[in-house]
């Protein structure tokens, strides 16, 4: 949602310039935008739902974690997922909605252990720089069996 309204707004002003100074330059910006949520949407699905951790190839060496529970650096996060994909071989993450900011990429996910599970709403934020994703937070809140309200998590 994000982007397409930002799209639109580079459109107006791209048009209104004839394409040339800071419209041309915003075009690009969201090209940029665009290209780094597609690596992540990809990187996310090959890793988190193939569980195929040659998609890692897009982590970089020093990538920075901020979830207390993965250690920094590509193959210690790589060799701390393909022990949980091991122990959870139905473990599935479904991207529900993505959006950019500058070098960010949010994805709003529904992530289960297996079919049938409740499973946990979580916001993962990715940075990308040089075509890499360099680092990472993350926000879990699990599912519950009875809300206090008729909306869902997603």
């Amino acid at each position: 949602m994000i982007w397409l309204w930002k799209s639109a707004i580079v459109a107006i002003a791209f048009a209104a310039t004839g394409g040339a100074g800071p419209a041309a330059a915003a075009e690009r910006d969201l090209a940029s935008e665009e290209s780094n949520r597609k690596l992540v949407v990809e990187f996310y699905d090959r890793f988190f739902n193939r569980h195929d951790v040659d998609a890692a190839q897009v982590v970089a060496d020093d990538y920075r974690q901020h979830n207390p529970h993965v250690p920094d650096g590509k193959q210690p996060f790589v060799s701390f997922f393909a022990r949980t994909f091991a122990e959870n071989p139905q473990r599935r993450s479904r991207i529900v909605r993505s959006a950019t900011d500058g070098d960010l990429v949010y994805l709003h996910v529904h992530a289960t252990q297996r079919p049938g599970d409740r499973g946990s709403a979580v916001v993962d934020i990715f940075r990308v720089k040089d075509g890499k994703i360099v680092e990472h937070w993350d926000v879990v809140q699990t599912v519950p069996e009875k809300a206090a309200n008729d909306n869902t998590m997603f």
